[in-house]
């Protein structure tokens, strides 16, 4: 059962058919097999997916249902260029699902039907891209058994090999039934036909016949009945009539009768990338290696297949990452201006999503994010013996560039690159002390920050990738969890690593390794490649900044506007709005030209992630539209706010509330304005 789909197109589901498997959503279905039915998904963030969901009277076949285990198990060891990786599997649900990449395109043999044999660069791109997807499935010790032209797909970035269902480990565990011949004929190797053997070079032999096929569009071996097709294959000359003559004598090599004379997969990929380099420059130094990844740009660059577009994939993407948020607000201050602007931004979750902009009268530096310093529990001692006040953590600001001034530091990775699932993979448990105490500030970072919002059950795992200089912070699996609570939790991994790590930086510039951060997300605990939820570096801070000054975003107020659980919070946030709004009342009884507010005008709501409380005001009169009536609500949430914020600091030393940002919701449209934003104490030392 193959999970790629026709030609790109996504077929209406019929009834009865999923609305969601795991954590994906449904929009219709790609294909249906012997094995099952596979269903067109999409990831929380937009990404296609095929999710290959096994048909329910094979769900009463216990033979079936181990070779499926088996068949997430041997998927799960290969990943590499040309092959779909395994996104996630539950194979103990009922049904049983697996959901890989999705690869658009035709088949080969539905595109040689079509438009003919594959000619130049393509040809060349399509030889090497192929034998490098076997040469990784070779390096994980399994061979593949069912290579062949419905089994490929020519995706638009190039050729993805597809469909481990029968796959077999080198090691000899197979779970097959005795007698049962596996592969198609045609695609089957001599020695398999003889005497059932089902190795790394029958794969090549099979891949020899692919690569004749794509290039002549005739089958080497001819069709026929199939006991015809297997006496030329064990004895007869394949035809290769038609094949370029340098790739011909690879092929040639590979379609050898005896397993020991065929030429390996890691070998062929280094021969036909040689040959598709010589397409590209003519000129190829005698010798010279090509790593994996120069391989793969060496395909793309040559391989010429249409992009396919289907109306049925495209559906919104339910939330933004900050860090476009910020490019965002970055840009509207550019165009605007930063005094008195204002900013609205389209409404999508509830409550939520606004922009910011600046007040240049509002705004001052940053206070700190605390817990990753530990608190001094003595008088501190200064250098000539006196006794000094202990530092107090929240007071200890987070450096915006730790490694500023450092002439040879230890971390390096310095590239905004996406990040990649294989260094999540490779990544480890905590090993030094150095290392154990980081990952224990980070979980305890995140978890203080879940936990004001009731969502402290969202477990932290920290890992370490050293030589990708990143940390890793993946939460769940947690079942059903709303995407809101899961943006949270990117929020909150983001911040505790940038902190943690931006400290760390500082305090250890040449010998800790570590700058970069992931967040990642479990939706299963068989999970092999889970979705990134955030990722960024230590080294250009850690706040949402328009020109070095903190601001109010479209993810903290939607993080403000979830129901907080600490009663220190809800105690404040009562007192504070009923305070601002007696304080709004007296003005506009002052003539100053303001309507009062009415009960439930006014709500305040804290953001645990960047200790910042979010005063909205529901503009029901449309008295604050203009400049001069945002100015005083404004000014009154700066002091009576801060007033009422900077008390609890005082006499509270788990309240970490000192940043204040102001939203005005217009009724006609529901459209937040974030109107400005600021700090109550400059606390920090920066």
């Amino acid at each position: 059962m193959s999970a790629a789909g026709s030609g790109g197109r996504v077929q209406p589901p019929r009834p009865g058919d999923p609305s969601r498997i795991g954590r994906f959503r449904i929009t219709g279905r790609l294909g249906v097999g012997g094995m099952g039915t596979v269903y067109a998904g999409l990831t929380p963030d937009g990404h296609r997916v095929a999710v290959k969901v096994v048909h329910q009277a094979q769900c009463e076949n216990p033979e079936f249902l181990a070779r499926f285990r088996r068949e997430v198990l041997l998927s799960a060891r290969v990943q590499g260029p040309c092959l779909l990786p395994l996104l996630a599997a539950d194979t103990e649900a009922d049904p049983p699902w697996l959901a890989t990449e999705y690869a658009p395109g035709p088949s080969l043999g539905r595109h040689l039907a079509e438009h003919g044999p594959l000619t130049g660069g393509t040809l060349y791109a399509f030889a090497t891209g192929t034998a490098q997807a076997l040469a990784a499935i070779h390096a994980a010790g399994v061979v593949h058994r069912d290579v062949k032209p419905q089994n490929v797909i020519l995706a638009p970035a190039g050729p993805r090999l597809l469909d481990f269902g029968i796959a077999h480990a080198v090691d000899g565990t197979s779970v097959t039934r005795t007698g049962v011949m596996t592969g198609t004929p045609g695609w089957i190797s001599p020695e398999h036909y003889r005497s059932g053997t089902a190795g790394s070079e029958g794969d090549m032999f099979a891949w020899g016949a692919l690569i004749a096929y794509a290039a002549t569009g005739r089958l080497p071996f001819g069709g026929g009945a199939p006991d015809v097709v297997a006496f030329r294959v064990m004895s007869g000359d394949p035809d290769l009539e038609g094949i370029p003559a340098d790739l011909r004598a690879i092929v040639t090599e590979a379609l050898s009768k005896e397993p020991a004379d065929r030429i390996t997969a890691s070998s062929a990929e280094e021969r036909c990338s040689h040959l598709l380099a010589s397409q590209a420059t003519q000129v190829l130094a005698d010798g010279v290696g090509l790593e994996p990844t120069r391989v793969g740009e060496l395909v793309a660059a040559q391989w010429e297949m249409p992009d396919l577009d289907d109306p049925a994939w495209h559906f919104p993407r339910p939330f933004h990452r900050r860090r476009t948020v910020v490019s965002v607000l970055i840009a509207a201050v550019v165009v605007g201006g930063i005094t008195g602007g204002a900013l609205a931004f389209p409404s999508g979750l509830a409550k939520s999503t606004a922009g910011a902009s600046a007040d240049s009268r509002t705004t001052t530096e940053d206070p700190v994010v605390p817990s990753a310093v530990p608190t001094q529990t003595g008088p501190a001692e200064s250098d000539d013996g006196r006794n000094e006040r202990p530092v107090d953590p929240r007071t200890v600001d987070v450096p915006h560039d730790p490694l500023a001034g450092v002439l040879d530091p230890a971390f390096t990775r310095v590239e905004e690159n996406q990040p990649h699932t294989s260094e999540w993979r490779a990544s480890t448990s905590a090993r030094s002390p150095e290392e154990k105490e980081a990952a224990q500030q980070i979980r305890s970072l995140v978890t203080s920050m879940l936990a004001t919002k009731g969502m402290d059950y969202m477990d932290a795992t920290v890992t370490f990738n050293k030589r990708a200089q990143t940390v890793m912070v993946t939460g769940g699996p947690v079942p059903q969890l709303p995407l809101e609570n899961q943006e949270v939790f990117r929020r909150a991994g983001e911040m505790a690593a940038c902190t943690v790590l931006a400290r760390r930086l500082e305090e250890s510039p040449t010998t800790w390794l570590y700058g970069r951060y992931y967040v990642l997300w479990k939706d299963a605990e068989v999970q092999f490649d889970p979705p990134f939820l955030g990722f960024g570096r230590a080294t250009g801070g850690c706040f949402t900044e328009i020109a070095g000054q903190w601001h109010g975003s479209e993810a903290g107020l939607t993080t403000a506007g979830i129901p907080s659980s600490d009663q220190a919070e809800i105690r404040v946030a009562d007192a504070t709005v009923k305070a601002v709004t007696a304080a709004w009342n007296k003005r506009a009884a002052e003539g100053h030209g303001l309507d009062p507010f009415t009960s439930g005008d006014v709500t305040l709501g804290f953001d645990p992630v960047e200790n910042a409380a979010y005063v909205w005001a529901w503009d029901s009169s449309g008295s604050l539209v203009g400049r001069a009536q945002q100015s005083h609500l404004l000014s009154i949430v700066s002091k009576t706010g801060c007033r009422k914020f900077m008390t609890e600091f005082g006499s509270n030393e788990k309240w970490n509330y000192t940043r204040w940002s102001v939203a005005v919701y217009r009724t006609d449209d529901g459209m937040p304005v974030i109107v400005g934003s600021g700090s109550c104490a400059s606390t920090g030392t920066r």
